[in-house]
């Protein structure tokens, strides 16, 4: 009723709206051939890797170079992708959800000299600013979360360890020679901001200790329920502990074995640090994952490698593992079979045998649940 005594009207929500509260329209900001084909196009072609071309009703064509970005840029790089999009897209540009931008153009005789100039721009060290791919079967960019640079539970770096396995990959982000498309991604803690629960292969930052608890800090800055209620395993209790200068003071305990190493009651409070720094962080590798309904049903990924030390700055033993799988993937699947569809087919067995991954118990898959099995999943109807 809030809403109504103010003025607000539910049948004509747009009538007087303050257009500076909040962003405005998405279709605001659509190039006009978009704009004028909104939900009126035909069908979309790959012309090449990088390159695409969406023919609408209307006869009108947009052709779309698509290249990858390092997702976490400066001033500097953004005004680059400014330069060229005024220069040769009429000032419009997109990001993807999996950090690749994407120019547009209207005409396919504007693709040429787009191309040409975004591989012209180079970084001092003589590697492409603007790669071009990411389309079709082949590694597109990998969609991550923030790492050490600014997430305060992250247990591994995002940016390092993308740019190093990225690196590995890039004649595979650059071509379309895999079975099918292959996504990536990287999360920096199992709280998991990114998308590695539901992409082909992806590795996730992993704490393997209990946070360690400051008693006089947690004491003077933390709220004692907010980090009891934080915890999902219900492992934190409030309690009182004694200083050696004699002083009580409000503390938490923390019940090891039901830690499941989170981070959540750090974020609510600064003294429950949960990194050491000797060496218990690092990372898992999970594969398997995918969103889409095509062929078989979305699919959760599987832990297949159960630790990995972080090594920076270039996490050889990380790299080196994706690498195997990307190989022995590319090599043994079918056309159009998604990683974790190949890895069913096969046999999860075999499927460390090719990779040469090493099993052990951690890496059983013992999850039930009834709600799992039984919900619908998929749009997919067979009869």
């Amino acid at each position: 009723m809030a809403f109504i005594s103010s003025g607000y009207d539910p049948k004509q929500p747009m009538k007087n709206r303050i257009t500076d509260i909040g962003p405005k329209h998405f279709k605001d900001f659509l190039p006009p051939v978009l704009k004028n084909n909104y939900g009126k196009w035909l069908y979309h072609e790959i012309l090449e890797p990088g390159i695409l071309m969406h023919k609408a009703e209307s006869g009108d064509e947009v052709y779309t170079i698509r290249v990858g970005s390092p997702r976490l840029m400066g001033v500097q790089t953004i005004r680059e992708i400014c330069e060229i999009a005024d220069k040769h897209c009429g000032g419009h540009v997109r990001w993807t959800t999996r950090h690749n931008v994407e120019f547009m153009v209207d005409n396919k005789d504007k693709v040429g000299p787009l191309k040409e100039d975004l591989l012209s721009r180079k970084h001092d060290a003589g590697s492409y600013k603007f790669p071009i791919g990411g389309t079709g079967a082949g590694v597109t960019n990998i969609i991550h979360t923030q790492g050490w640079v600014h997430c305060h539970t992250a247990a591994s770096d995002a940016s390092g360890t993308v740019k190093a396995v990225m690196d590995d990959l890039f004649e595979e982000f650059t071509s379309m020679r895999l079975p099918a498309p292959l996504r990536l991604s990287m999360a920096c803690c199992v709280n998991m901001c990114g998308a590695v629960h539901c992409s082909d292969i992806g590795f996730v930052g992993y704490h393997r200790k209990p946070p360690i608890v400051d008693h006089f800090t947690l004491d003077n800055i933390c709220e004692v329920p907010l980090a009891v209620a934080a915890c999902p395993t219900a492992a934190i209790r409030p309690t009182k502990v004694d200083l050696p200068d004699g002083t009580k003071v409000n503390s938490v305990a923390i019940k090891n074995e039901r830690c499941m190493f989170c981070g959540n009651c750090y974020t609510m409070c600064p003294a429950l640090p949960l990194s050491d720094g000797k060496g218990g962080d690092g990372l898992i590798i999970m594969v398997g994952g995918k969103v889409s309904n095509r062929r078989s049903n979305p699919k959760f990924s599987k832990v297949v490698v159960d630790f990995v030390p972080n090594e920076p700055p270039r996490w050889p033993t990380l790299v080196k593992k994706v690498h195997q799988i990307v190989e022995a993937y590319s090599s043994g699947a079918r056309k159009y079979e998604r990683l974790g569809e190949w890895a069913e087919r096969i046999g999860w067995e075999r499927f460390f045998e090719v990779c040469d991954l090493e099993f052990t118990w951690h890496l059983i898959d013992d999850f039930r649940d009834p709600a799992y099995e039984t919900w619908r999943q998929t749009t997919n109807f067979k009869f």
